[in-house]
């Protein structure tokens, strides 16, 4: 089977989030992708954060602004991103487990401030490493 870029980049953002989902200790299993473009995942969280008590929160990323912290307001709203994390779009995935966890306990929650835009093509080239991830953890079918 011939593989495409696009065949990888998707793989590799499937293993990316699967590593930061590991790294946090969940099983990945209330995790969403988007493959298309812009690629971005969405992984619920356990808990609350100090700040915003009784909401929900989510860890989103996708390949333009990189990892945030967002609650979900009860009223049903759109998420809202209360806090993102450094410069890189995707650092290790043991930096965003240690970013997030200690944003459980802060008070009040940085600024989330705005993010600059990587290129697109650099993003996925990275994310393209992450392919092998899925081969790891991922039944093969026969």
């Amino acid at each position: 089977m011939e593989l495409h870029f696009d065949d990888i980049v998707v793989r590799g953002l499937r293993g990316y989030v699967q590593q930061v989902s590991q790294a946090l200790g969940l099983r990945g299993e209330c995790s969403y992708l988007h493959t298309e473009e812009p690629a971005s995942a969405y992984i619920a969280l356990d808990g609350e954060l100090r700040a915003f008590p009784g909401q929900d929160v989510a860890l989103l990323w996708d390949e333009t602004h990189g990892w945030a912290i967002a609650i979900e307001p009860n009223s049903g709203a759109d998420l809202l991103v209360v806090a993102r994390l450094g410069q890189d779009v995707l650092p290790l995935p043991e930096t965003v487990a240690a970013w997030t966890k200690r944003l459980f306990g802060q008070n009040p929650i940085p600024d989330p401030g705005d993010r600059p835009n990587p290129p697109r093509g650099d993003v996925r080239r990275r994310l393209a490493t992450y392919a092998a991830a899925t081969f790891l953890t991922t039944p093969s079918s026969t």
